[in-house]
């Protein structure tokens, strides 16, 4: 019962930017992803999702190949991801951008996926009439993330969650993703900020360079800097 990521490559114009990538996580885990700007990591989750080729390796859902399938199927199987930069329709209201991305749904499911999303974020319950594109960074992300749950996920990849946000909105998301992972949501967290990402993780990696240059439990990571300054570095 795990989203398993093998021996992952991705090429870019004959670079690796994913090169040879192992990870996996559970449900009700969270799995952190984190490097430096251009480790690799945003290129890992778009290819994970069926938004980037992938050249060698796979995924697998419970054992069942993802590899190459086109993103709609890969949600549809119940993985969905959150891009970096808070993509949403910016000339429609929440309440249409949350029911756009719950189109492949029956029209009951939308309905039930819908209350969940606006139990889990009462901000956006408040704003459903609102057009996104007028409203701030951290609301914006916060229906980012719920576009992803309106496909009922098992399973998030979100790439920086907190980039350019305020810390009292990066705590709230923080909270989000603690009661998303207590439903049973299994979760890859790509973030440059190391203390939001470890706070949330039960495992972490470290890419650079595209590589993997650590996996093991997030708490080794907290206790001993040395280890994450030579993954890093």
């Amino acid at each position: 019962m795990t989203l398993s990521i093998e021996n992952l490559t991705v090429l870019e114009r004959g670079r690796a930017v994913v090169s040879d990538a192992t990870l996996s996580v559970a449900p009700g885990k969270v799995t952190a992803v984190l490097g430096a700007n251009g480790a690799g990591k945003s290129e890992l989750v778009l290819a994970v999702a069926g938004m980037k080729p992938v050249t060698s390796g796979s995924v697998r859902l419970d054992g069942r190949e993802l590899t190459g399938l086109p993103p709609d199927v890969i949600r549809g199987s119940g993985v969905a991801a959150v891009p970096e930069g808070h993509r949403v329709l910016t000339r429609l209201s929440v309440d249409d951008n949350l029911r756009a991305a719950g189109s492949l749904l029956a029209a009951r499911d939308v309905e039930d996926a819908l209350a969940s999303t606006y139990v889990l974020f009462p901000e956006l319950a408040e704003r459903k009439k609102q057009i996104a594109g007028t409203m701030s960074g951290g609301q914006q992300q916060m229906l980012a993330i719920g576009h992803a749950l309106m496909c009922r996920p098992r399973y998030l990849l979100i790439d920086e969650m907190s980039l350019g946000l305020a810390p009292l909105i990066v705590k709230r998301l923080v909270l989000a993703i603690r009661e998303l992972v207590a439903r049973g949501v299994g979760v890859i967290l790509v973030e440059q900020f190391i203390e939001v990402a470890l706070s949330l993780a039960d495992d972490a990696v470290v890419m650079r360079g595209g590589e993997v240059r650590y996996s093991g439990p997030a708490e080794t990571l907290k206790n001993d800097h040395a280890v994450l300054d030579r993954a890093y570095f």
